[in-house]
Order: C-alpha cells, then structure tokens, then sequence
C-alpha cells in the first residue's frame, strides 16, 4: 500500500532523511507542508518515498514499483517528470512504463546566496522595447494567465489568487493589454520560490524572458526570498547565467506521457 504523508504528523521526519542532500526546492514545498505531496511505502518506517508537486515528481530510498505506478495516477497527470538519484529507479520507471516514458537530461543551477548584481538587474529591467509595459502579478493577470495554455504554468499550482498573493510572486510583460511574456513562481517553500519562465512564441528573442527574470529576482530579493532556478535544457541555463546564478550539473530524469503535452514544460 501507498500512504500520503501529513507534514503535521511524525511520518514526515521519518520520510525527510530518504530526501538528505537533495537539492530540489519542490522537495522542500512538500516536506514543509507548503504545497505538494509525500507518499511512502510505510507510515512507520517508510523505506521508499515520492514527493509529487505539479508536473514533478522524485524518487527516494528502496525502488517501489506501485510507488512509481501511483505517482502520475494519484496527480491525475498525462504528462509527469519523473527524477531519481538511484539507477535502480531509472530502470524500474522503464519497465513500467516502456516507450512512454522517455529519458531527457536537466540542469541543476547552483543555489548561493548573495551573487545576484543588484545594479545590473535594474539595468536590465530599464531596457524594455518601447510598447511593452512590465506589471507584477496582480489578481487579474493571475486569472488570465490561469486562462492561457502558453502561460498557465506561471500561476497553475496555487489553488486561487489569495494563496498566489501570500507565497507566490511574479513579474509580467504585456502587449496591448495581454500577457505575452513572465517570470513567476511555479511553486513555493519556506524562505524561497522556483522559478517559472515563459514567452508567447511570437514575442519571443525579444529579451522579454531576460527583464521578466530581472524583475523576478529583484523583488525575491526585497522579499528576502531565494529564487532558485532549475533549468529544462541548455537555453535556459544560458538565460539563468545571463541573470547572475551558476550552472551545477545535469541530471537524468524521466517524461512520462499517456497524452501528447499540451502544455509547456517548466523551464
């Protein structure tokens, strides 16, 4: 059997050391009880352990098979991330689920405090193409971006705009009145956001993502917050080196698809 683990309770020190040393903000979120979910093979001594937030999920400890078959039904997902530190879980996840799951390689950016150019960002931030106008997140883009297949993921992990406002954060460019390019937080822990970043196809190679991020970052900052940034594939470590942080590693990881994506993917 699988259980959910609730973060009040004393399962969840008992799941945290499966996660020891794991560098992964969306860990935090649901170990904290911020956002996300645990699940575990035993609320009394769990040898195996999920942590499942939006899109992603992580592997940690013994390889569990009906671990790994729960995470994308329990999230109700056409479409997961699945990542793992042991290779005992990359070919568990094959075998489950053959050809729909495909490998890819991710990026992990270092996480170090007070390396950010204040300065420069701001200058940055100045250099927004005429016609455009740059916004933080208020309640009515939250809902149009909520509304928008290209966007959705800047907002789509906080159950309303209130729960957005009190941990959630984000920058926004608009064109005429529409979103059409954003920074924001994908999720939310104690201390920090993970960062979402996305322009709409025709705006693109603009600098948009660049001055969106900028903006992101500075107001983090003013917040004491920490922006962490993981990143989906080379162009995106490339922006995030632009804005100040440092490339880590890269890291294995699984999408498994019953559906064609619809959406696009964090990062």
């Amino acid at each position: 059997m699988i259980f959910e683990v609730n973060p009040k309770e004393s399962t969840i020190e008992k799941a945290a050391p499966l996660f020891d040393g794991w560098q992964e903000t969306l860990i935090w979120s649901c170990l904290q009880g911020v956002m996300g979910k645990i699940y575990v093979d035993s609320p009394e001594s769990p040898a195996s352990a999920m942590a499942l937030l939006g899109d992603f999920c992580f592997f940690a400890g013994r390889p569990n098979r009906e671990l790994v078959l729960y995470g994308p039904e329990q999230g109700k997902k056409d479409f997961l991330i699945m990542a793992f530190r042991d290779d005992c879980w990359q070919e568990l996840i094959r075998d489950c689920y053959g050809e729909k799951a495909k490998e890819t390689v991710r990026y992990a950016i270092k996480k170090e405090q007070d390396i950010f150019d204040r300065e420069k960002l701001e200058t940055v931030v100045s250099g927004l193409p005429e016609g455009y106008t740059l916004k933080m997140m208020n309640e009515e883009l939250f809902w149009q971006c909520r509304e928008s297949n290209w966007c959705r993921d800047l907002v789509s992990q906080y159950d309303n705009y209130t729960m957005y406002h009190e941990i959630g954060l984000g920058a926004v460019i608009l064109k005429d009145g529409e979103p059409v390019s954003g920074a924001s937080s994908y999720s939310s822990y104690i201390g920090g956001i993970e960062i979402e970043i996305d322009t709409r196809e025709d705006h693109r190679r603009k600098g948009l993502a660049y001055i969106c991020g900028a903006k992101l970052i500075l107001e983090c900052l003013k917040r004491g917050w920490y922006p962490s940034w993981d990143a989906q594939n080379k162009w995106s470590v490339a922006l995030a080196e632009k804005l100040g942080y440092h490339f880590d590693h890269e890291y294995r990881a699984f999408e498994v698809t019953s559906q064609p994506r619809i959406f696009p993917i964090p990062h």
